[in-house]
């Protein structure tokens, strides 16, 4: 199936198999092309993770990644882009509805948008909070002691 995709997006396509799992690193600008014709015609018709990693000393710091399984190949792929930070991506709540609180997650821990998404807001911290958690570069003891001042009314301890 990857070879089949290779060969229909060319360098938009990087085989990737780590631990004896397939893997398909796609062009940030191929992702939602990418995921409709793995959801419509490769039977991947559940997604049952979408995440991210940050790599801070990289050009393109971020990875988001897609677990997708299919029920009538009894098989699972992963789907990888690599984005810059402030890059967006396109929602892929139409595709699969049940990445809508998935893609809200990956945005409040990591900042990371998704176009097009029904309601994109934090779902894990309160709205105006500052700074996404899982990010490298925000300290383990870091807290918006400036909200939880406002919030809550106290120091924060830290």
């Amino acid at each position: 199936m990857i070879t089949r995709l290779k060969a229909s997006y060319g360098s938009g396509i990087r085989p990737l198999t780590y631990a004896g799992q397939e893997y398909m690193g796609v062009d940030r600008s191929l992702v939602p092309e990418i995921l409709q014709v793995l959801r419509n015609d490769e039977q991947f018709d559940y997604c049952v993770d979408l995440t991210a990693v940050h790599y801070p000393k990289r050009e393109r710091p971020f990875d988001v990644i897609w677990v997708l399984y299919s029920f009538a190949r009894n098989q699972r792929i992963r789907v990888t882009t690599e984005i810059m930070d402030g890059e967006s991506l396109t929602s892929s709540v139409p595709i699969w509805p049940g990445t809508n609180w998935l893609e809200r997650e990956v945005y409040d821990m990591f900042g990371i948008e998704f176009d097009g998404h029904p309601d994109l807001k934090r779902i894990l911290l309160p709205e105006g909070w500052k700074g996404h958690p899982l990010r490298k570069d925000y300290g383990i003891l870091q807290q918006d002691q400036e909200w939880v001042q406002i919030n809550l009314g106290i120091e924060s301890g830290q």
